[in-house]
Parts: C-alpha cells; structure tokens; sequence
C-alpha cells in the first residue's frame, strides 16, 4: 500500500511531459454532407424563383401603368 501512492504520482507525472500534442486535421478543409443540404438547396431555388416572379410582376405592371397613361 505504502508503495502504491509514490507509483501513482509517478505515473501522473509522466503523463504530464513537456511535448506538445500533435496537430489534429481541421474539421474545416473537409465538409461533410448533412440531411438539411438538400432542404436548402429547395429553399434557395424556391427563394430565386419567387425573386424572379416579384421581377417580371413589377416589370409587368410598369408596362400597364405606362400604356395607362
């Protein structure tokens, strides 16, 4: 028993060394796929659509509002 306290400073010790840990790969040179990419991949095109709908509307209605007058 007597020994077992030195034996266990001395292990805590050795997993404290000086070396610096090794670099790990970054998460952010690598994307992952993720279930929601496909969902908003649809928003984005409903979201261009709709632009291009509110453009030619108004494009429309400044054609009538000019031959209106």
């Amino acid at each position: 028993m007597k020994h077992l306290l030195p034996l266990a400073c001395l292990l805590a010790l050795a997993g404290c060394s000086n070396k610096a840990p090794e670099p790990q790969a970054t998460a952010a040179s690598e994307r992952v796929a993720t279930p929601w990419d496909d969902m908003k991949k649809d928003e984005q095109k409903a979201r261009d659509v709709q632009k291009l709908v509110d453009d030619r509307a108004k494009a429309q209605r400044k054609a009538l509002d000019e031959a209106g007058q």
